[in-house]
């Protein structure tokens, strides 16, 4: 049996719907009563002809919601009530909300892919900026072709807020050089809670999951972006990663380390991960390297070695652990912020799950102290095997 669905209902419920969501109103029907004879006011239309015509609906893609007023038939009667409100809100960018997208439906090309066209110098700069971002790493080729063809140039200058923590999400950034401390707001004090330096993107976050931006994003030099904006991001990258997240959203709810974060906060960290194998005997860390990536083993087993720091130019090292499925290395460096102090060998064919350290300083805060805690074991360890304790640094793995 097919049911008519009266033109207009649809928009009508959309609109009705946004506004309660924005109003977060206590008395539902009330607030229904007033919104919809507000409505039929301001059109001059009977109860009987507003059912028969379409009502004005929001365009999520292009409308900014309305924030200063009590509701969006409010006229000139307030504006100087609206003065304060209205100056602010034209400082900032308006609202972009995110348009509807079922990254498991299929793709129709109801709208022109983006193409910024490129020489080929910049395209092999963009290539070289992107070659090691994890987002990308699960692209096919044609996805990657188009993901390039879509990416434009943005040149930043010192001071220059990339992105503002509130704001909602235009555009996904890579960079390609330059400085860039990130800034959170916490208890209304800006705090630097980690810098970008010449490599890394950000951006990706509110593009995901429709939030406002979680951080601010500030140039401390000179530099260049490249740019991928919100339509292209989502069609592509959420796509790939709505079936990244069917292969591992199992797997990494599973993980000890993981359970105290809540389901929306472990499904960001199922995002950001990306994937790396490794052949039997391949170096995955040296020791004395930057920390810059944080790995979880899905296959296989990892050998953790360290040299004794009294002898680092001996060529024989001390197997301290393993690590085999659902383990986790790499995160006590990030930690402390030291160099590696051991080094990470394939033992067979492994293949890692890997977030880099923008991406684990960013999402894995309620994890920290479980981390820390490690840290008690690992002297333990090399106690056992050194006969001396040994400080942080020297056990970051």
């Amino acid at each position: 049996m097919s049911i008519n669905i009266p033109a207009g209902l649809t928009d009508l419920l959309q609109s009705f719907t946004v506004e309660v969501l924005r109003k977060q109103p206590v008395d539902l029907i009330g607030f229904a009563v007033q919104y919809f004879s507000g409505l039929q006011a301001s059109r001059g239309l009977s109860v009987g002809s507003a059912a028969g015509r379409a009502p004005k609906t929001v365009n999520f893609a292009e409308e900014p919601m309305q924030t200063d007023s009590e509701n969006g038939d409010e006229d000139e009667d307030d504006i100087d009530e609206l003065e304060v409100p209205i100056k602010n809100r034209l400082t900032r960018r308006p609202s972009v909300c995110a348009e509807p997208f079922n990254p498991d439906e299929e793709e129709e090309d109801v709208e022109p892919r983006v193409i910024h066209p490129k020489t080929d110098e910049q395209r092999r700069r963009l290539q070289d900026a992107c070659k090691d971002i994890l987002l990308f790493k699960n692209l096919d080729q044609e996805q990657m072709f188009q993901l390039l063809d879509a990416m434009f140039e943005r040149f930043v200058e010192v001071g220059e807020h990339v992105i503002d923590q509130g704001d909602d999400g235009d555009n996904f950034y890579v960079i390609e050089r330059g400085k860039y401390d990130i800034f959170v707001s916490v208890d209304g004090m800006q705090k630097c809670v980690g810098t970008y330096e010449n490599h890394g993107s950000f951006g990706e976050l509110a593009l995901m999951y429709n939030t406002p931006r979680a951080a601010t994003i500030i140039a401390t030099s000179s530099g260049a972006l490249w740019g991928l904006d919100r339509t292209t991001f989502r069609r592509i990258i959420l796509k790939n990663n709505a079936k990244k997240r069917k292969l591992y959203e199992e797997f990494v709810k599973s993980l000890p380390l993981l359970k105290s974060l809540e389901l929306g906060e472990r499904l960001k960290v199922v995002d950001v991960f990306g994937t790396k194998t490794y052949n039997d005997g391949e170096r995955i860390i040296a020791q004395g390297d930057k920390a810059d990536s944080f790995y979880i083993v899905e296959s296989g087993e990892v050998r953790i070695t360290m040299k004794h720091k009294s002898k680092p130019e001996a060529d024989d090292a001390v197997e301290i652990a393993r690590c085999s499925r659902g383990q986790y290395f790499g995160e006590l460096a990030l930690v402390a912020n030291q160099p590696r102090a051991a080094s990470a060998f394939a033992a067979g064919s492994v293949k890692c799950l890997v977030m880099d350290v923008q991406a684990f300083e960013r999402l894995l805060g309620p994890c920290m102290e479980i981390m820390k805690r490690n840290i008690a074991n690992y002297e333990e360890q090399l106690v056992n095997l050194f006969g001396t304790n040994m400080d942080l640094a020297d056990r970051s793995a």
